[in-house]
């Protein structure tokens, strides 16, 4: 065989083996052959120059920003360009008085919704019968809306809610309609309340069905449910009902819609609840 040695025997040979010198240096007399181990310090000492370098590199550019900084920071400031305007007219500060209300102080951070919330509440329409408009304590409001009142109160008042303006009115005996703003001292709890009001709607006990989103609004800030079905009871004119939630920033608008006839117009409460959110 030509290669009768095996791959162990062949890796001892090459490894006893020196590394043959170049043929000009091993001409010079008294010259000896450098030792087996000659080519690793070279790659030890050539790792360490290239580390040196990059260090220097670094140190380089340091220095050459705080170089930078320290002439800027000798430099006299850049002033900036005169004012287009350069007397701006503001009214003159007056001194507080009997007539000074806390609008007047907070003028320039008053929202329309921090004056009377009642204000705010669409009017019934021609020919309606109002029942009453004004504020709602949490105990009256959760008592003739929710099943449990108790845990709603507390449920409320966790909430922070702040006021509840109420508007009720009816129709020829028959429909009967109650407008609600519910505001909150937190967008985040009005939004949370919102939600989770809308989230049970489409169960069979309540609406029983998705119902639609208000005009001009998304599904998830807007929503109008008319009952799949009315309520029955022996003696009584059948109830239907329709509901309607929608937020605008801290406040929920909340309409209860009731016909004791059975039938209610999907249209007549996206309409009502349209004209409430215009007026936020």
């Amino acid at each position: 065989m030509e290669h009768d040695q095996t791959l162990s025997e062949q890796r001892d040979e090459g490894e006893a083996a020196p590394e043959p010198a170049p043929a000009d240096l091993t001409a010079a007399p008294g010259f000896a052959p450098a030792p087996a181990s000659a080519p690793a310090v070279r790659r030890r000492l050539r790792g360490r120059t290239v580390a040196l370098i990059a260090g220097a590199a670094v140190l380089g550019v340091l220095a050459g920003t705080v170089t930078g900084y320290a002439v800027q920071y000798g430099r006299p400031p850049t002033p900036l360009p005169p004012l287009a305007q350069q007397k701006i007219d503001t009214p003159k500060a007056l001194a507080p008085d009997d007539g000074t209300t806390h609008r007047i102080v907070n003028a320039n951070r008053w929202h329309k919704t921090d004056d009377d919330l009642a204000k705010l509440l669409v009017e019934a329409p021609a020919g309606a019968k109002s029942e009453g408009t004004g504020y709602e304590t949490l105990d009256v409001f959760a008592a003739d809306f929710f099943e449990k009142p108790e845990s709603m109160v507390r449920e409320l008042a966790d909430a922070h809610v702040r006021r509840i303006a109420t508007t009720l009115w009816s129709q020829d005996d028959r429909t009967f309609v109650e407008v609600r703003l519910i505001q909150f001292t937190e967008r985040a709890e009005a939004d949370k309340y919102q939600q989770r009001q809308s989230a049970y709607m489409p169960e069979a006990k309540h609406a029983g069905n998705a119902g639609v989103a208000i005009p001009g609004t998304s599904g998830d800030l807007g929503h109008v449910w008319v009952d799949s079905e009315a309520h029955e009871k022996p003696g009584y004119y059948p109830i239907r009902g329709a509901r309607a939630l929608a937020r605008r920033g801290d406040i929920v608008m909340e309409i209860g819609y009731y016909d004791n006839r059975g039938k209610v117009s999907e249209g007549d409460v996206l309409d009502l609840a349209k004209r409430q959110l215009e007026r936020l």
